[in-house]
């Protein structure tokens, strides 16, 4: 079990170099309240002097030290084949001696080593001040350190800031929720190991680290309670119930330790003094604990639950990294691969596109929408539903009332008397209202116009992705579309122009439809003028030899049957007495020395219509409704055959031809296929976690089972 520490260790090395957070390892993450003894903790396991000292807040970055147990004589060895073997296979480096028996590396200055302890802590201080100022702020971007000795044991440690509530010199105001966030998002990690601190000298009960490691670890199974400044406590008092659980119960354990004071690193007193002089103060204070408390009794735990917690998470671990890899696999290769053969990628981008646009069309495309219609579909609903339904809304008789077509009627016949219905008013009347089609057929254009713009964006996005590598040909394309689409818009909507022209041109009354209509109409006319006749002919007789005097008053004017005189009511006779009183005033008015102006008499807007204009409105609006009809029908019919055959499928045909035509040259080659930057990064950084991952398999893959147990 020894060997998983290091494997671990090994892990962390990989993933670091690609600067990626996305395997959660296991480590022991210390953590507790400003000056509560966490740096003197890590220092008592690490055996030497390496961290910043002293009061306030000094650890302002999260500080991973990986402690490496070497035997004295790997200790070359070791150095050597550390991390990545190719490193160090250069004699340059191999001849490098290393007199010391422990040694340190950083991350952040890749293979330099430093064997002077004291330059450990100067280096952690300077990149702390490089980061975070050299004030009193935070930041949460980690210092990696790797401590090599034969004094330590193998364990992966974090050192955490200290939580503070009050902001000093330069700190924000929300520097303890800062502090706060960075604990929570290295402890919420499920792989890590709590290392709860809490100062001896203070309530348990008041413990911030074990208040924060609850939170994320409610049952207690991945923390471990230190108690550090046992010696500090008041005279009178000791810290036997709190070691023995009684006070807080913590499930893997309390461990009490005594590290140095701050005169005691003023005087330059040695961590294995510190340690000698603790074991002496356990023994004296606490004599029935002092075996199961102290330093290297905490360095032991310590090793033995990382290794048991390693040996529990490696399962998981192995199955995530896995699944990760073959994500990255199949993000590398949507990606593709650098371009080689220009001519032919292009070529082949462009002709899979023309065909991926035709098939969206034809609604064989690889990619089938589910959200919405798209393509082809689309269009279809455009035409029957869209522009159907619209078609149908429209009133054959919208915008017309009886005045406009009595006033037509009138216009029509100029200044005689008509005897029959104008036709010329029909046609006037009809045209007016085939007119009407033809805003709602050229929408219907622009609506296919439209859908077959975004068919465009359709295959960008989802049938050929390769095009979002080059975003330089994807736009060239876009842009010779668009273009062939917008040079087919005006032709198309001519022809719909042309087509509700060519209804205007001539209105067939001999059209099969409308003699058909028309025959019926006249039927039922015919039937209700007899109906009306049958009822008013008993009363009509004596009214006609009693008016028979005044024939010339009560006749309707420009009639010319004998119905007009059938229907003259007492109604019409008394309207007719009330025309012709200002007629026969007219000619006195000269005599009074007025002129007469007839433009000035008020002509009526609204009146009742006589039986006769009645009649012929009825007819003009059923001759206009029936042609109407036919011609919306012709119109439904047409409109989109129109549409599919100069928009759609000339699109179709020459799509292919036209985008070879515009962008298939030499010239355009290197332009056109230049990836964008971020596309190369993405591609370097996915092959980069690719290769740290196969890695990250292969370490895991080479611990046997044995080592398990």
């Amino acid at each position: 079990m020894e060997a998983l520490i290091p494997v671990i260790n090994k892990l962390q090395d990989v993933f670091n170099t690609v600067g990626a957070d996305i395997i959660q390892l296991p480590q022991i993450v210390v953590v507790g309240t400003q000056s509560s003894g966490k740096s003197s903790v890590l220092e008592s396991l690490v055996g030497r002097d390496l961290l910043p000292r002293g009061t306030g807040v000094v650890t302002r970055r999260p500080l991973i030290l990986q402690l490496v147990h070497v035997s004295p004589e790997d200790g070359r060895k070791t150095a050597g084949d550390e991390n990545d073997p190719a490193t160090w296979k250069n004699p340059r480096h191999l001849s490098k001696e290393i007199d010391a028996e422990e040694w340190g590396k950083f991350l952040h200055t890749k293979n330099k080593i430093y064997t002077d302890f004291d330059e450990i802590r100067q280096e952690i201080e300077n990149e702390t001040e490089r980061i975070s100022g050299n004030n009193k702020g935070i930041s949460p971007e980690p210092i990696h350190l790797k401590i090599f000795s034969s004094n330590v044991v193998n364990l992966t440690l974090v050192d955490l800031p200290g939580m503070t509530k009050v902001p000093v010199g330069d700190q924000p105001k929300d520097i303890e929720l800062q502090i706060r966030e960075l604990i929570l998002q290295f402890i919420s990690n499920p792989n890590s190991i709590i290392l709860a601190v809490t100062a001896a000298n203070t309530d348990m009960a008041t413990s911030e680290a074990l208040k924060i490691a609850r939170e994320v670890d409610p049952d207690g199974r991945r923390t471990l309670a230190v108690i550090t400044k046992l010696d500090l406590m008041d005279a009178g008092t000791d810290a036997m119930d709190v070691l023995m659980g009684r006070v807080i119960p913590v499930k893997l354990g309390i461990i009490g330790v005594v590290n140095r004071s701050q005169l005691d690193i003023n005087n330059k007193k040695s961590v294995v003094d510190s340690i000698r002089d603790e074991y002496g103060f356990l023994q004296k204070k606490y004599p029935s604990l002092a075996n199961r408390n102290g330093t290297k009794y905490l360095a032991r735990t310590l090793n033995r639950l990382l290794m048991h917690h390693i040996r529990d998470c490696l399962p998981e671990l192995k199955t995530r990294i896995n699944v990760l890899a073959a994500q990255y696999q199949s993000l590398l290769n949507s990606y593709g691969e650098p371009v080689e053969d220009k001519s032919a990628t292009l070529l082949q981008l462009i002709t899979k596109f023309a065909t991926e646009y035709c098939n969206t069309i034809e609604g064989t495309a690889k990619y089938i929408e589910t959200s919405e219609l798209c393509g082809g579909a689309r269009i279809c609903y455009i035409f029957h539903e869209t522009f159907g339904r619209t078609l149908e809304s429209v009133d054959p008789l919208g915008g017309l009332n009886t005045i406009d077509i009595l006033t037509a009627i009138r216009n029509a016949t100029g200044p005689r008397p008509a005897l029959f219905v104008p036709e010329v008013s029909f046609e006037l009347l009809v045209k007016r209202q085939i007119k009407r089609l033809e805003e709602p057929s050229l929408r219907c254009v622009e609506l296919v116009h439209e859908e077959m713009q975004r068919i465009i964006q359709h295959c960008s996005n989802y049938s050929t992705q390769e095009l979002l590598r080059f975003p330089k040909l994807h736009d060239a394309i876009v842009e010779v579309v668009t273009c062939l689409l917008r040079r087919r818009l005006p032709v198309t909507n001519e022809m719909v122009h042309n087509l509700v022209a060519i209804e205007l041109a001539y209105i067939n009354t001999k059209h099969p439809d409308f003699a058909d209509a028309c025959g019926l109409m006249n039927n039922n006319i015919e039937e209700q003028r007899r109906n009306r006749l049958a009822r008013e002919l008993p009363s009509a007789v004596p009214r006609d030899k009693a008016a028979s005097g005044a024939g010339d008053v009560t006749q309707e004017p420009g009639t010319g049957s004998w119905r007009g005189m059938l229907k003259t009511s007492k109604a019409e006779e008394s309207s007719a007495e009330e025309k012709s009183k200002p007629a026969a005033a007219l000619p006195a008015s000269p005599q009074k020395g007025h002129a007469v102006n007839l433009l000035d008499v008020p002509v009526p807007v609204a009146r009742k219509l006589s039986a006769r204009e009645q009649r012929d409105c009825e007819v003009i609006e059923r001759l206009i409704k029936s042609y109407f009809l036919i011609v919306r029908k012709n119109i439904q019919d047409s409109v989109p055959k129109a549409v599919m055959h100069f928009l759609v499928n000339h699109v179709k045909d020459t799509l292919q031809s036209e985008l070879v035509g515009q962008l298939y040259k030499s010239l355009l080659l290197d332009d056109l296929l230049t990836e964008s930057e971020d596309m190369a990064q993405r591609r370097k950084e996915a092959a980069d976690m690719l290769k740290a991952l196969q890695r990250a398999s292969q370490i895991i893959a080479e611990i046997r089972e044995t080592h398990l147990w």
